[in-house]
């Protein structure tokens, strides 16, 4: 006995709220899953299996964009403040390096261009340009 389509878009929509439960989607199969859900029922009135294929695709994009609004914005990364850092390999005056911050290793350049910092060495965060971190030696802060 083959299922009604009504069945069929019931079993998609339940797949997909599963789903949602399981992967960290960010709602996308929740609101395709919507779409399956509302297809479901409306399956009875529009008896071509095609056009309900193509009813759920124009539905999910329509309901993607609709409940984008109430989706959490992404935040860019925020660097605490006097964050600590060490030196990967030599910062020389005026030039760029590496540093390790959060188990990282980010492009440094020191917040004196007459400064040089040698290599391993503790350096605090005072900035940060695009992907370039601004750091500046613990002793030079301190002193």
């Amino acid at each position: 006995m083959p299922l009604s389509p009504f069945w069929i878009w019931l079993i998609v929509a339940a797949i997909l709220f599963v789903m949602e439960l399981v992967l960290p989607t960010a709602f996308m199969e929740a609101t395709v899953g919507l779409s399956a859900l509302i297809v479901a029922f409306l399956s009875p009135l529009i008896p071509s299996f095609s056009v309900q294929i193509v009813l759920w695709i124009v539905l999910s994009v329509a309901v993607v964009f609709l409940l984008r609004r109430y989706q959490p914005k992404r935040v860019p990364p925020v660097l605490k403040e006097t964050a600590e850092a060490e030196t990967l390999t030599k910062i020389p005056a005026g030039g760029t390096g590496r540093v390790l911050y959060e188990g990282i290793s980010w492009q440094a350049r020191c917040g004196d261009p007459r400064l040089a910092i040698p290599e391993h060495q503790h350096v605090i965060i005072i900035g940060r340009q695009g992907t370039t971190l601004i750091v500046m030696p613990e002793d030079a802060i301190q002193s």
